[in-house]
């Protein structure tokens, strides 16, 4: 068609077109305003997980008791990670008992409601780590001036926030599973800790009696209490690494660094064996004593080494207890979703006239293709 006969066409039914347009128009926004469902949107935000240690043991063995205990309740993870708990069916479950929506989606039970409801969620990572979320939630048709509209309000808000606390619930849930699996490993290592010390202790009383002698000589005892603090920190951390194969994957670089540091305090421990001297300005090696002397420094050091790993032991016991039972909030809320004042949609103003563009280059594309339809049959 030529440039002509389409500027003719528009003047020759220029009031039509007008009178479709304004009467299209007005008929959508009654429908708009009156009959057309109205949604609601109640965004939460959420501040990035904090890194955390992997484990408490290492701050047992580095003498940071307290820290331990302070910090075992934080969850290490990052903000995709808990995106996509917030993505997953055992969070929406969660939502739709909290909320019950399983008459809202007219789902037959918890699990379709559940998928629907996984469907219209919508979870966003920003650069910087915050989390944003949020549901639509939808009115019936004819439900401007209903209650339904102000519950509706309220529910969308409802929603958002119990994402945010399926989240802290599943975490809560990991954080204390793990925390009873590491409490039952450890009775087990404490029980057989509790034996060593118990043998570690006869054999040196039984060495005691039987040569007469109660102590080690005193430029000794800088030496055993060497050999025993690397010996404990050995032991210890290998108790570690095996309670961390539960949680972590075999490449784990913490994994790695644990192994490496095992490696170094063994070889540390092997040369004090050896009778090389770490220190030669201030402890004297073990092969520099008298036979007698040498047994009862090694009985000792058992004895010390045992006693200072159980202690370790019970102190993390009673940590892994604590945490198996502690209710501490582990996701960081920045903005809590709150009912919004506005509707997300429909948008009566933008929706109306892009409606109207389309009403309008509609009915002129209907003009243009009987204009052509006529001339085909004349």
């Amino acid at each position: 068609m030529k440039y002509e006969e389409l500027i003719s066409i528009l003047k020759q039914h220029f009031k039509a077109i007008l009178k479709v347009t304004v009467l299209g128009t007005i008929i959508l926004l009654l429908i708009l305003y009156f009959v057309y469902p109205i949604t609601y949107q109640s965004e939460v935000k959420l501040l990035p997980p904090e890194e955390q240690n992997v484990s408490s043991f290492a701050n047992l063995i580095g003498g940071s008791e307290i820290q331990s205990f302070m910090g075992l309740g934080s969850f290490s993870g990052n903000s995709q990670l808990f995106a996509e708990i917030l993505k997953s069916r055992t969070a929406a479950e969660f939502v739709v008992r909290k909320c019950n929506l399983i008459d809202y989606y007219n789902a037959d039970n918890l699990y379709e409601a559940a998928y629907l409801l996984q469907k219209d969620l919508n979870v966003e990572v920003t650069k910087e780590g915050i989390i944003l979320l949020n549901v639509p939630v939808s009115t019936d048709l004819f439900s401007r001036f209903s209650r339904q509209n102000n519950d509706m309000r309220f529910l969308s808000a409802a929603v958002s926030n119990s994402f945010v606390a399926a989240l802290d619930s599943i975490n809560k849930n990991k954080l204390n599973q793990r925390a009873k699996r590491t409490r039952i490993f450890i009775e087990d290592q404490i029980e057989n800790a509790k034996k060593s010390l118990t043998s570690a202790e006869e054999n040196l009383k039984n060495f005691q009696v039987e040569n007469k002698t109660l102590s080690v000589p005193e430029q000794l005892q800088a030496s055993l209490d060497n050999a025993a603090k690397i010996k404990s920190q050995i032991i210890i951390s290998e108790i570690e690494l095996q309670t961390l194969q539960y949680n972590l994957k075999e490449e784990s670089e913490y994994l790695k660094s644990l192994k490496k540091k095992i490696d170094v305090l063994k070889d540390q421990y092997n040369q004090i064996e050896a009778g090389r001297k770490l220190d030669k300005d201030y402890l004297p090696s073990f092969n520099e004593i008298p036979e007698l002397s040498l047994e009862l420094a090694r009985l000792t050091r058992e004895v010390k080494v045992q006693n200072e790993v159980y202690l370790l032991l019970q102190r993390q016991y009673y940590t892994e207890k604590i945490q198996e039972n502690k209710n501490i909030t582990t996701v960081e809320v920045l903005d809590e979703a709150v009912p919004p004042l506005k509707a997300y949609s429909p948008r009566l103003l933008f929706h109306t006239a892009l409606g109207s563009i389309f009403i309008m280059l509609s009915y002129i594309l209907i003009l243009i293709a009987y204009n052509q339809l006529r001339k085909k049959n004349a």
